[in-house]
């Protein structure tokens, strides 16, 4: 037979199995729709998630110069920014200057607030809506009168100080009165996560304030808006390099509209990745649904296959017929879950679009749909190309005996390859796409060892319960019988159910994590209070009167400065490559010390400390695991540009931090003399051995009376802050995370399904010999119950360690098993087994012996 003739002969059989596939198909889908109900979810998480994502980074770049208020912003710690640097950049464009710090706001009656203070020119905003409440010009509303300043707040701030438009407070020296409330700021997600009520001033009036003071923690930020027709990318470049030529040791952040945000995208493409490997769960659960779904399929057509093959059909058409079938099905189940996904963007817009802090645009994005659909077929031929394998080789006579007998068997070689490719194929597009390839890598790593430990762990089941003794109670016999007989659901039943209860032991245990280390008691010897922007000049004098008005506490103080890191090694800092756990550290200005001393709660692990008397060249100090990312070692240096200036320090040792503790700690220490003359502050921390609201109020308002520039932060109300963010991320990934268990429990429900017929001539031939509903339910009961038992102990094993994982690998916290949460999931689960199982096993039981045994 020649090439051309083969390939034709080839064409035809697969168009001929195609018209079968689709011919089998028209009788309708009875026994799939667990299969296409679970592909229809994991494709919806994922395209749901993608669009979301997606129509979120089109909105942040549509809104980009809005949101930065510009075209490029060049912004400063620490020092305003001299005036030929100010005068280069009006020179490329027009110029808006703006500057941030938190302040202590105090009202009339002598209550007390911490303030996100930001304060404008006469230029904001130049670009988007400044929407105030009631509305007024920015210019009548920041202008002083009579002495007094005006200013516009943040609604939470007047409730909290019991405030109404027209009443003054006072931040620093200057007295501002309050004339509108700020209902919306174009530029705020720039501005990332405040710890306190926006208050909006005039840049003028914060000179009034006196807390402009040398080192003082003040974000200086210059906004350029080009000129129209010449503010396109290379013209932002050309403004960025230029203004780096001009004044190579300013220091400058920059940003462009392009990255107006860059943590917040960070922060949405790490959490996108994250809801995106939940949605891939929920796939890989409906998998054992899917294989489940064939097997049964396969199964009830048994007479059918036994008729293609004894009419010639060979294995390779028999599994082609049935292969196209499950293509056909899961593009069903994907399309279904690709119109969901899709229309997500469009429904969280409709019904949330005026409360969104994000800007989404919603919008169909082919490319996260096409990839949600080849996350679909690929699952689907992933578990179904095993079942579908081994009918090749089975002979018509097995076929027509698997009624009493299964015969079933390892796939041949080259189905078992075709299923290797496929997987591969899988696990590199779930990698290949990731953000973070390290988090995509152990998933899959973790999702593989999970399959082959709840197919051991189904597998010492059945061989445990095959060599118990026998026992007299029958009921119990029933039950043991059942858990290892061949053709038993104990396979099916581990698998999904332990695939689901390790995802929901894993979020019930980070849920209880991140909401004990937020929202519970601070960790042992934290610190009630910090104190920024002590002046210098007056760090002992501050010191002396925390001692005074609460004699009984803890008190520590470091001097402070703020800088950034600019080169290491030689390398230039946008030009190293940082592992992703580091990287954090060389996107802005950071913290950093100088001292003599250990600083309380750092661990020298490589390298000696410098003493308290060392006056050579700078040194530095570095955390341990940032040095690690950034490829560091003892004796490399690096550059650190403060005020303005390049200070270049070798590394001289390497510690290690303990964070929790929530004391002062820095990444960077530096040797006594690095920052000699340089103006900076002081920050402090109080420590009560008995704290309680009464004595922090009066702590605050002593403090502020004696110190007005100092800001007093209260680490209670600062952790309910960042609780408040962590508290709605974790009802994302509880509602991603409902997918999964959805999914687990279509695959629990499909599993006993498939195994119906197989219950119904037991409790045929078992009633026949004359057991009875009750000993029959009871049997039944009890292998549900063992089996759902065994596996809810493997699922609350793999989900604690999995949490333990993120919890202290990847969020760097302390973890704590949360034994109740975990006790709920295991009643949970079998509540939830034994339910399911005694609904079809009632089922099975109301047959009527007599039809099913004359087909016996």
């Amino acid at each position: 037979m020649s090439i051309a003739s083969e390939v034709a002969v080839q064409g035809r059989a697969s168009s001929l199995a195609f018209r079968y596939a689709l011919r089998e198909l028209r009788g309708g889908l009875r026994g799939f729709y667990v299969f296409i109900a679970c592909i229809a979810l994991g494709v919806m998480a994922i395209a749901g998630v993608g669009s979301v994502a997606a129509s979120l980074g089109d909105g942040l770049s549509r809104e980009g110069r809005t949101l930065l208020g510009g075209d490029v912003a060049f912004s400063l710690i620490s020092r305003e920014a001299k005036p030929e640097e100010v005068a280069y950049l009006r020179t490329r464009g027009e110029v808006s200057v703006a500057a941030t710090l938190r302040a202590m706001a105090r009202s009339g009656d002598g209550k007390l607030a911490l303030v996100e203070l930001k304060a404008v020119d006469g230029r904001y905003p130049m670009l988007g809506e400044l929407t105030l409440e009631p509305n007024m010009p920015v210019a009548d509303l920041l202008a002083e009168r009579d002495g007094v300043y005006g200013a516009a707040a943040d609604s939470t701030l007047l409730a909290r100080l019991d405030l109404k438009l027209g009443d003054r407070v006072s931040i620093g020296s200057a007295t501002y009165q309050i004339r509108s409330v700020v209902a919306a700021e174009p530029d705020k997600l720039a501005g990332g996560v405040g710890l306190g009520p926006r208050f909006l001033i005039s840049e003028a009036s914060l000179r009034a304030t006196d807390l402009l003071q040398p080192g003082s923690l003040v974000r200086w930020i210059y906004r350029v808006k080009l000129p129209d027709g010449a503010n396109d990318d290379r013209a932002t470049t050309a403004l960025i390099d230029g203004a780096r030529a001009a004044a190579p040791e300013a220091g400058w952040e920059v940003r462009s509209r392009n990255n107006a945000s860059p943590q917040l995208e960070r922060t949405i493409n790490r959490f996108t990745q994250f809801l995106t490997l939940v949605g891939l769960a929920a796939l890989l659960v409906g998998g054992v649904g899917v294989a489940n779904a064939v097997k049964s399929h396969i199964d009830r057509r048994r007479d059918v296959i036994a008729s293609f093959k004894a009419l010639g059909a060979t294995g390779r058409d028999v599994f082609t017929i049935y292969c196209t079938q499950v293509v056909v099905l899961a593009g069903i189940g994907s399309v279904i879950g690709l119109v969901l996904g899709a229309a997500l963007p469009f429904v969280i817009v409709g019904l949330f679009g005026k409360v969104l802090p994000l800007p989404v645009v919603p919008a169909l994005h082919p490319d996260e749909l096409a990839l949600s659909f080849l996350y679909g077929q690929l699952t689907a031929l992933a578990f179904g190309l095993w079942p579908l394998g081994r009918v090749h080789d089975v002979p018509v006579a097995a076929l027509f005996r698997e009624t009493v007998a299964s015969e079933w068997h390892r796939p041949r070689w080259s189905y078992l390859a075709l299923m290797a490719v496929v997987v591969a194929l899988l696990i590199g597009v779930a990698i290949g796409l990731a953000y973070d390839k390290r988090v995509a890598t152990v998933f899959v790593a973790s999702s593989i060892a999970v399959f082959l430990l709840l197919r051991g762990i189904a597998e010492i089941l059945m061989a445990v319960a095959r060599r118990l003794p026998r026992s007299r109670i029958t009921m119990l016999r029933l039950a043991i019988a059942n858990i290892h007989r061949p053709g038993a659901l104990t396979p099916s039943v581990v698998l999904s159910l332990g695939l689901g209860l390790a995802v929901l032991v894993t979020i019930t245990q980070i849920d209880g994590n991140l909401r004990r280390q937020f929202l519970a008691a601070l960790p042992e010897r934290a610190p009630s209070f910090f104190f920024i922007d002590i002046p210098s000049t007056e760090a002992d004098r501050f010191g002396a009167f925390l001692k005074q008005i609460a004699p009984d506490s803890t008190i520590e103080d470091v001097a402070m400065l703020r800088g950034r890191i600019v080169a290491a090694r030689g390398v230039k800092a946008d030009q190293l490559k940082p592992s992703v756990d580091s990287e954090w550290v060389l996107q802005s200005d950071r913290g950093l010390t100088y001292t003599g001393e250990v600083p309380k709660g750092s661990k020298i692990v490589e390298g000696e400390w410098w003493g308290p008397d060392y006056s050579g060249p700078p040194l530095v100090s570095m955390e341990k695991k940032i040095a690690d990312g950034l490829s560091l070692k003892i004796g490399d240096e690096i550059v650190v540009n403060v005020l303005g200036r390049d200070v270049p320090a070798k590394i001289a040792n390497l510690r290690n931090i303990d964070w929790q503790g929530l004391g002062i700690n820095f990444v960077l220490v530096f040797s006594p003399n690095a920052f000699k003359g340089a103006p900076h502050s002081h920050v402090a921390t109080l420590t009560e051995p008995h704290a309680g609201a009464t004595d922090d109020a009066r702590i605050i308002k002593q403090v502020a009376d004696a110190f007005p520039m100092v800001t007093s932060v209260r680490v209670r109300e600062a952790l309910e802050t960042v609780g408040a963010v962590v508290s709605n991320l974790v009802l994302a990934i509880r509602g991603a995370s409902a997918v999964t268990l959805i999914s687990a429990i279509l695959v629990l429900g499909g599993a006993l399904a498939a195994g119906h017929r197989h219950r119904v001539y037991d409790a045929v031939i078992l009633k026949t010999l004359g057991a009875t509903r009750v000993r029959l339910l009871g049997a039944y009961a009890l292998e549900y119950l063992m089996i759902g038992f065994a596996t809810a102990i493997f699922g609350v094993i793999a989900g604690s360690v999995a949490a333990w994982l993120i919890v202290t690998r990847l969020m760097t916290l302390s973890f704590i098993w949360q034994a109740g949460s975990a006790a709920l999931v295991v009643v949970a689960a079998l509540v939830v087994t034994v339910g399911l199982g005694l609904a079809g096993t009632l089922l099975a039981l109301n047959q009527k012996p007599a039809s099913v045994l004359r087909n016996l």
